[in-house]
């Protein structure tokens, strides 16, 4: 079973799967201003939903992942390197996931943004912002990549048959399906183009910031959640914030995005840090939630929520030189770890993380 849907507003694809013996269901790519449409699609249908797969962080639109979640007990699927918070299942590459004898299989494409990635079944493919109709995805944001987008696409979606249909996450022109043939011959961006002319293509599109994206991405980190519904969220694993739900394919849970980053960073403890901020020239940075600051933070602290990262440095005069000193610090370092991280690759070059957090500040 197989349906194509579209929200007008933001122009974006959802689909739903489903094996018609088990009633086994998936959505990729749910938009939360159609959850009542999407319960009611299961319900006609007798489905149960499984899992709710995102093709990456979207800065389009709020997914409605944490929602369906909340509402048929479906697990959250996102890419490992895409940086959400309460997920169920981290995806990795090559990730195979059955809804009864139907087989969904995990393509990274990253390029878009570092976590897209692209789900095949059968003979379609669901190319989520990576591979568009006649065009692809922008990657001037999010940690966007034109050479690692060119290579995705060239060397994992177009080695795909001719005759694979591309079902993408967007279009603008009401088109709804393309195949592998028709993009890799026409692709205005892509067909009969060099890696060099694709990234010099892509550097000088100059697009305009997505509308809903200062909402969208920090929304779409914590699976599509307000800050009330992560905090139940929260509270019905039992768990703290600064954990990262993660099962892999196999079922074990772990800190995965989280342990991996601290291998790339540097941590300090509290009297270390204490002695860098008393000799000043540092920037101190509080990646918690605005509520957790408001309940307690570090004298001098600047508030940048890890979801709003990205989206806030430009705007922070602190934060303009990259070459400065700077000190992030969350609850217990998770967030930190990850913003830390996310700081190194966007080119800042003296980042270091608060081991244990404010509340190993505060001990």
């Amino acid at each position: 079973m197989f349906k194509q849907l579209f929200d007008p507003t933001t122009w974006t694809y959802t689909y739903l799967i489903a094996d018609e013996k088990s009633k086994e269901a998936a959505f990729i790519d749910p938009v939360n201003t159609h959850l009542d449409i999407y319960l009611n699609l299961l319900k006609e249908h007798g489905l149960k939903l499984i899992y709710s797969f995102e093709t990456h962080v979207h800065a389009d639109h709020i997914t409605a992942s944490g929602l369906l979640r909340q509402h048929t007990g479906a697990k959250t699927c996102v890419s490992r390197f895409s940086g959400a918070q309460l997920v169920d299942v981290a995806i990795q590459d090559g990730d195979i996931f059955m809804l009864g004898e139907e087989k969904i299989k995990a393509i990274a494409t990253a390029g878009h943004t570092p976590g897209c990635t692209s789900f095949l079944w059968k003979d379609r493919l669901f190319s989520g912002d990576s591979l568009l109709l006649g065009s692809c995805g922008r990657t001037d944001f999010q940690g966007g990549d034109a050479g690692s987008l060119y290579d995705a696409i060239t060397q994992r979606l177009f080695t795909l048959p001719g005759d694979t249909l591309i079902y993408p996450g967007h279009d603008y022109q009401q088109r709804w399906v393309s195949n592998i043939q028709q993009e890799r011959t026409t692709n205005v961006r892509l067909a009969g183009k060099t890696r060099e002319q694709f990234i010099e293509i892509m550097n000088n599109l100059n697009l305009p910031r997505p509308r809903l994206i200062d909402e969208a991405v920090p929304a779409n980190r914590y699976c599509g959640l307000d800050e009330n519904e992560r905090t139940q969220a929260i509270k019905n694993r039992g768990s703290d914030s600064d954990v990262f739900y993660m099962m892999q394919a196999g079922g074990t849970t772990g800190h995965d995005l989280v342990y991996v980053a601290k291998q790339n960073i540097t941590e300090i403890n509290s009297e270390m840090a204490r002695n860098l901020l008393k000799e000043g020239d540092i920037t101190l940075v509080d990646t918690r939630e605005e509520s957790e600051f408001t309940a307690g933070h570090i004298d001098n602290a600047i508030l940048i929520p890890r979801g709003t990262l990205e989206f806030k440095l430009s705007t922070i005069p602190e934060m303009v030189d990259k070459s400065k000193s700077v000190l992030i610090y969350c609850r217990t370092g998770g967030r930190s770890a990850l913003a830390a991280q996310t700081l190194q690759i966007l080119g800042y070059t003296n980042v270091l993380s608060l081991a244990g957090g404010f509340e190993g500040w505060n001990k």
